[in-house]
């Protein structure tokens, strides 16, 4: 990157996941703050996995957005999608199975919505739609997978970047759109508003 991370300009992440605190170093980017945003991620009746993406990425960035700190403020959000049907973050290993179970031999889809609010209050979004397919999983894949605990919290139920990454057997679109955030989608983003 053209800009040294530390001259000062302020970012705030609104988000409390550190893959997204470690993607945005591979790019150089260091957020001033880290402020999780409280919304309701509830889906709206019959609303689109992609839509869903986009719009909790946006509520996200004004959650956290305030105009008088001078601010700029990321947000993301990522949704699993298997055909139109959500897979929200497994929370017990019983909805982590189960979701992997759906998941088996099939291609699914991983949706990024990726949100920058400027300081003057410009609204910059963009969505990204990544395609996995999984292998077919056995039950002892399945098992070892619960027992590793990855993927507590996971949307979808697991983390490609852990040991589920064995479970891919194709992939296309961003690999980072799948642990939490586009990187080449930010850049674009982070340069057109002017931040870098």
């Amino acid at each position: 990157m053209s800009k040294n991370v530390t001259s000062g300009d302020n970012l705030t992440l609104a988000s409390a996941s550190s893959r997204r605190v470690e993607l945005l170093k591979q790019i150089n980017v260091q957020p001033t703050l880290i402020v999780p945003a409280d919304i309701d991620e509830t889906p709206y009746k019959a609303e689109k996995p992609h839509k869903l993406a986009q719009r909790l990425s946006q509520q996200k960035a004004e959650a956290v957005f305030d105009p008088n700190k001078g601010h700029y403020v990321l947000a993301a959000d990522t949704v699993v999608a298997c055909g139109q049907n959500i897979l929200d973050k497994a929370e017990t290993s019983e909805t982590a199975q189960k979701y992997l179970e759906k998941l088996s031999g099939r291609r699914h889809q991983v949706y990024g919505g990726i949100t920058l609010i400027t300081p003057n209050g410009r609204m910059i979004s963009r969505l990204v739609k990544t395609m996995v397919q999984f292998k077919p999983l056995k039950a002892d894949d399945i098992k070892a997978y619960i027992d590793s605990h990855e993927w507590g919290g996971k949307a979808g139920g697991y983390a490609i970047q852990g040991y589920a990454g064995a479970f891919v057997k194709r992939i296309d679109g961003s690999y980072s759109n799948v642990v939490g955030l586009c990187l080449y989608e930010t850049v674009r983003i982070l340069k057109r508003s002017g931040y870098i």
